[in-house]
Formats: structure tokens, C-alpha cells, sequence
């Protein structure tokens, strides 16, 4: 065993340190504890438990979108074309499930015909878009591994779980140089764009003074727990120290709208559940939907769905997808003091969202446009229906909608095809009046009818 003695002059006294044992002469034997390490703090742990399900997002575009027909001539004469170089971009992005989803914003991966995921332990894997929109500027991708493939996550917070001048810290991939973090405080919990000054597009970011740059969009912002408070977006280019970010609240209602049955399989749920303090409440329900047919009422709290609990909405809504429209889902609620179970079955949005309801609401009958017919009306998309009969005696007839023309919108809102056509007027009652957008007349011009729904 190995001793030291130790002579402290002056003090007229001897110690003997033996292996982490304190002996001073004359006194009893103390053990000394050792500190912890002063250096592990709650900064350093909430960086462990968050980074590994922090990823880098790599996205190449081979070619510059100019819109449908510009790729489908480039597709259809590519012996006659040159393609540009290819361009990439860096991003970052979050693991929200172990299956492999990720969330980023819409900007780092759109036009990208080619997306690849660096994670943590330095594997690279190819992914593929699931949805997304513009408008919440959130993005769902599935990263692309092997059957058995499980990858680290993110914790969600609770929506609003927001402490203004609190520790948070930014995960991510600043200019590309891979994963990296900054610390900072919360400096706001509801920045709102002024009208005057135009700083920002959206409403209710946060913002904070951690370094966000470049290729930091898509990352996580987290508190000292190493749960994600917000998806980092964009920085103030002419402030210092202003980086903002997407909050956990509206990265939830965007995952509620884009990972949906209907969105992802356009199977028919017809309700939205939100995370809320105490777990996942029904936010609306459709009376005739499956879930309106199966007493599911706005309020209830989801407990369990197939036995599983869910801890987040994305979890709600794949377990719901695993059913498809084969088996049934089994729901187990709690209303008020009482727990319910209850069943239902998704449908395909078709079986009930149709020509048959279009016609059945306006009069008329439509059908879904082709490529071909959006290219003789000047049409960069085939966003729409065209009309191919109308009905005596029907709101079509007496807002002089004929054969051949083209309903491009219904208030102002775009509709994607004859599905959300049907969805949209399915949610008015007898009587609404309804401002269309049409292309009429030779040639064809875009002119406003008003409508009133039967």
C-alpha cells in the first residue's frame, strides 16, 4: 500500500494520506468524499440527453423548380436538356421518433430531390420528405435505415412551459460544420411581427440571445431539462444576438395538421387532438366522421390508442395509421371523472368525400384536372376541378356555371382536387354563401360567383 506522509511546518502536525483516507496523528480516521465534477452541470447533462437526437441535414437539388410544366417538359425531353449543377444546402433537424422521423423546417429540404441525415454517431442515411407546409415553415422527414433501426429522440415540453429568462440552449449545424451548441437565455416567449417594420412573418416566436446561425434552422432549442421548447428558424441579420425560434405549441399544431391519417394516408379520422397540460385533448371532432360516429367528443383526453400510450400527437397519429382501414382502433378516454373505451374504424376519404358530395352540395359535376387540360387553360399546377355538367334547378345553374370551366378556390382558399373541394363544403351548412374562384369564357378568365350551398 502506498503511503505518504506529509510534515506541515508550523503547525507541529503529521498527516499520513492512505488511499483517500485523511489520518492526522492524535485523531480519529476521517474518510474524505470526493466532490462531483463541478464541470458536469445542468447545461452539460440536458446537452447529453438532447444532442444524440439532434441531427444534420443534408439536401441537394439537381435542378431549380420552375413549376409543374417546366418539370414535366424537363422530364419529358431530358435527351434535349441540360441539367444545372447541383445545389446543396445544410440544416439541421430533430428526431421526434424512434422509427426515425425527423422534424425540420419546410426551407432547408424544399425542391430537394435528394436529402441525407448525418446523425449523431456519425452514420449517414437517406431520408425522404413525409409532408410539410409553408405556412407553419415545419417539415416531417423518415429517415431510411434498415427494419430494426431504432434512433434516439427528443423529448418534447410541455406547450407553454416558457420561462422568460431562462437557460436555453441551441442544437444544430451552423454552417455546416456539424453538431454544435450554444447557450443563451429566453429573451421573449411571444415575438410578434409590427406591422411597420416587417421583422418578422410569423407570430408567437421565441426568441433568444443563444448563437442561431446559418444551417442552425431546423435545430432544437431546449431548456435546462433537455426538452425541445422550439425548432430553431431564422436569425436578425441586423441585430446581434436575435435568433428565434418555432414554439413547441405551434411545432404540435403543425404536426397535428401535416401527420394526420388523412394527410398521410387520406384515411378518415375527422378529429384533431392537441397536447395540453394534462396530456392529449380532442381539440374538434366531425359529426360525421368515424371518430364523430364513435362518441369521441371535443375535450376528451387520450389515455391509450391499441393499448399504447401516447406521448405525443405524432405517436397518437401513427399508432392510428397502423390500423389503416382494416382494423379497428380501440380508444381508451378519459371524460371528466370517467374512463371510457371506445371503437372505430378509418375509412378512405374517398368513400365520402367525392364528385357525388360536390354535386350533391352545388349542382354540378367535376372531375379531378389532368396535365393536359391545365396546360391549355395557362395553368401552372393542376390545383382544382373542372366542371363537366351542371344541374337545373341548382346553385351551379344560378350562378351560370357551365361545362368547361374551372374552380380554382372557394373563399379565398385554394383546393387541391375534387377531395378537398368535398372537404370543404362538407363543413357548410344549408344556405352559406360561397365566393368561388373560376376560370370562364374564351378565353378563359378568372372571375368571382357567389354560391349558396344546398
Amino acid at each position: 500500500m502506498n503511503k505518504t506522509l506529509l510534515n506541515i511546518w508550523g503547525a507541529g502536525l503529521s498527516v499520513m494520506l492512505t488511499q483517500g483516507t485523511f489520518v492526522a496523528q492524535g485523531e480519529p480516521t476521517r474518510t474524505v468524499v470526493a466532490s462531483p465534477d463541478i464541470r458536469r452541470d445542468a447545461t452539460v447533462v440536458a446537452i447529453e440527453s438532447a444532442l444524440p437526437g439532434v441531427v444534420n441535414i443534408n439536401a441537394k437539388s439537381t435542378t431549380k423548380r420552375q413549376g409543374y410544366f417546366y418539370d414535366w417538359w424537363r422530364d419529358a425531353w431530358a435527351p434535349f436538356t441540360q441539367e444545372m449543377p447541383p445545389e446543396t444546402s445544410a440544416g439541421s433537424g430533430v428526431i421526434i421518433d424512434e422509427e426515425g422521423y425527423v422534424l425540420t423546417n419546410i426551407h432547408v429540404i424544399e425542391d430537394a430531390t435528394e436529402i441525407s441525415i448525418k446523425l449523431n454517431d456519425g452514420r449517414v442515411l437517406p431520408a425522404q420528405v413525409v409532408s410539410g407546409t409553408r405556412r407553419s415553415d415545419v417539415a416531417l422527414l423518415k429517415i431510411i435505415g434498415q427494419k430494426n433501426d431504432r434512433f434516439n429522440t427528443v423529448r418534447f415540453a410541455t406547450d407553454d412551459d416558457l420561462l422568460l429568462g431562462e437557460t436555453v440552449i441551441a442544437l444544430g449545424n451552423p454552417f455546416g460544420l456539424g453538431g454544435s451548441v450554444s447557450r443563451g437565455i429566453l429573451s421573449a416567449k411571444t415575438r410578434r411581427a409590427q406591422a411597420e417594420d416587417g421583422l418578422l412573418d410569423r407570430e408567437d416566436w421565441l426568441q433568444t440571445d443563444a448563437a442561431i446561425n446559418p444551417g442552425n434552422s431546423g435545430g432544437a432549442l431546449i431548456n435546462l431539462r433537455g426538452e425541445l421548447i422550439g425548432l430553431n428558424v431564422a436569425i436578425y441579420k441586423e441585430g446581434n444576438g436575435i435568433g428565434f425560434a418555432i414554439p413547441i405549441k405551434r411545432v404540435n399544431e403543425a404536426i397535428s395538421e401535416i401527420f394526420t391519417p388523412e394527410g398521410a394516408a387520406a384515411l378518415w379520422f375527422g378529429a384533431r387532438v392537441q397536447a395540453g397540460a394534462t396530456g392529449l385533448i380532442v381539440a374538434r371532432v366531425e359529426p360525421q366522421s368515424p371518430a364523430g360516429k364513435s362518441g369521441l367528443t371535443k375535450g376528451d383526453i387520450i389515455l391509450r390508442v391499441n393499448g399504447q400510450i401516447p406521448r405525443t400527437v405524432f405517436a397518437f397519429n401513427r399508432e392510428l395509421l397502423k390500423s389503416g382501414d382494416k382494423e379497428e382502433v380501440n380508444l381508451s378516454i378519459q371524460r371528466g371523472d370517467a374512463r371510457q373505451s371506445i371503437s372505430l374504424q378509418l375509412v378512405a376519404e374517398t368513400t365520402f368525400f367525392n364528385a357525388d358530395l360536390i354535386r350533391r352540395k352545388l349542382g354540378c359535376t367535376v372531375q379531378e384536372l389532368t396535365p393536359a387540360i391545365a396546360l391549355r387553360a395557362g395553368l401552372d399546377s393542376i390545383a382544382g376541378v373542372i366542371i363537366t355538367a351542371v344541374d337545373k334547378e341548382s346553385p351551379a345553374g344560378a350562378a351560370n356555371l357551365g361545362r368547361g370551366m374551372i374552380i380554382l378556390g372557394l373563399n379565398n382558399q385554394g383546393i387541391n382536387g375534387i377531395t378537398s373541394t368535398a372537404r370543404f363544403l362538407n363543413n357548410l351548412s344549408r344556405g352559406t354563401a360561397v365566393k368561388a374562384s373560376v376560370l370562364a369564357g374564351r378565353p378563359l378568365r378568372r372571375v368571382v360567383v357567389e354560391l349558396r350551398v344546398r
